[in-house]
């Protein structure tokens, strides 16, 4: 809540209802609230009673409860006027049916007494102000958000500042490590805005060299310089009427930082070798692993485009600090590569707390190469700790004898056909070893596939060996089942 000039607050986001039997109270409160330019509603209980049922309740953040002349059960009435989520109430006078243990549980903070002040009464409609936010921003009230995973409070925390400020126009700067997926917020805050039919055009301003960077934003002239062999725009017009994204905005060197500030100044451009200003419309979402208020005072990032990028920050936590959120993670990593052909991953618990016990210094980016590079050596499979790269073993193998001891087979496969091996002598002009081992290996893998019935798991048993094993061998010779 602002303050104005003349110490009057800025109009409340919610309005007042009051309903009271006292004329004179009620004026007094009407007057009070109407000043600090709170929209009021006045009933006395009589009139209440006759318009409650149509009276929508929507937008009314706070009820003020007065004397009543009818036999009104306070409890009924609280009943009434929570049709909806729990609206905070203040009583003007005392009602002795109701002690103040159970004032929480009916949704009243407590009595609002004469003389009214004006200090105490913001302080009132503040924590109205608090509990009216919590109660519409429940995750089950917040916007989907396919790409953003995850149910932990600090996920919780960034949906409801995405939610705040995804339709308001202003700049907004994502900070966190890296991988954790700023560049998904930044997305997901053009997906809510009034922008969303516009374009999203993301910058790394870290991977671009410093003399090609003003280029790439504004654009450059045919002969501009050396290779202009055209004219073409920058990321600014292309992002027009939409988001521009500068990731990594942190390592963009001083010069270009101060043609951005004059940009976001005026929303005016010139492109490099020309000299016709260009009017833009574009939002800026930045973000940066680094911290800007360390540079600033060596001298590497300029206060003023710090403030005028820093209008809205949010910060993304660690994967550390969100691992109840890792089943969720990999569950929709795994999903995402199913749908590419790649097989769906199932993990065993034991690997699932395994992975909880990493430190994950690359965070969500390194889940998601964990999780691609399992599905290429193990497609469709249960990963348990053995299946894990020896990095991200933090717990024992909880079952080593299924990998050290093949399980019995029955007789009929047990007692299979055999490959003779040839007591080959090495001819004179020599051989290709390798060529030669493969082809046995290949004839081998063959006969353990036909004598198990094309079973994978069965024919690796017989061969003893791994069955992701025998699965990247058949890969690498093109062998398929029957």
């Amino acid at each position: 809540m602002r303050t104005t000039n003349s110490g009057v607050s800025d109009q409340l986001p919610f309005q007042a209802l009051i309903i009271d039997d006292d004329a004179d109270r009620r004026e007094t409160l009407r007057a009070c609230l109407q000043f600090i330019e709170l929209e009021c509603h006045v009933f006395d209980f009589v009139s209440w009673l006759q318009q409650s049922k149509a009276f929508a309740l929507d937008a009314v953040g706070v009820v003020l409860i007065g004397e009543s002349s009818l036999p009104i059960a306070l409890n009924k009435l609280v009943a009434e006027l929570d049709r909806g989520p729990v609206i905070p109430k203040l009583l003007t006078c005392d009602w002795p049916e109701l002690d103040q243990a159970a004032f929480a549980q009916s949704g009243i903070l407590g009595v609002l007494e004469q003389p009214y002040r004006y200090p105490q009464l913001l302080d009132w409609l503040h924590q109205c102000a608090l509990l009216r936010e919590r109660g519409i921003t429940e995750p089950r009230a917040l916007p989907d958000m396919p790409g953003f995973v995850g149910q932990s409070a600090p996920i919780r925390e960034i949906r409801h500042l995405i939610a705040q400020v995804a339709p308001r126009d202003i700049s907004v700067l994502i900070t966190g490590e890296s991988g954790t997926g700023k560049e998904v917020v930044a997305r997901c805050l053009h997906e809510h805005s009034p922008r969303r039919d516009g374009p999203f055009v993301p910058v790394n301003c870290g991977a671009i060299p410093s003399e090609l960077l003003e280029s790439e934003l504004f654009g450059h002239e045919k002969g501009a310089f050396t290779g202009a062999i055209s004219s073409r725009p920058g990321r600014f017009e292309l992002a027009n009427g939409g988001t521009l994204f500068l990731d990594e905005i942190g390592d963009m060197p001083l010069p270009m930082q101060v043609k951005l500030l004059r940009v976001l100044q005026e929303r005016q451009f010139e492109r490099v070798g020309g000299s016709k200003t260009l009017e833009v419309d574009v939002r800026i979402v930045t973000a940066t692993h680094k911290n800007l208020e360390l540079m600033i005072q060596d001298g590497q990032f300029r206060e003023d485009l710090y403030y005028r990028l820093n209008v809205f920050p949010i910060e993304m936590p660690a994967l550390r600090d969100r691992l109840e959120d890792l089943p969720l993670l990999i569950n929709n990593l795994s999903q995402q590569l199913d749908e590419t052909g790649s097989g769906r991953l199932q993990f065993h618990p034991a690997a699932l707390e395994s992975l909880r016990l990493h430190p994950w210094p690359g965070n969500v980016r390194e889940l998601a190469n964990l999780v691609e590079r399992l599905s290429i050596i193990h497609p469709g499979g249960v990963i348990g700790v053995s299946e894990l790269p020896p990095k991200f073993r933090h717990i024992e193998e909880p079952d080593p004898a299924r990998y050290v001891q093949p399980e019995p087979f029955p007789e009929a496969i047990a007692n299979g056909p055999t490959v003779p091996v040839e007591a080959d002598t090495l001819p004179v002009e020599g051989l290709d070893l390798k060529a030669w081992l493969e082809s046995h290996e290949q004839r081998l893998i063959h006969q353990a596939l036909d004598a198990t019935d094309q079973v994978v798991s069965k024919a690796a048993r017989l061969l003893q060996i791994r069955r992701t094993t025998l699965v990247e061998k058949m890969r690498k010779y093109g062998i398929e089942r029957q």
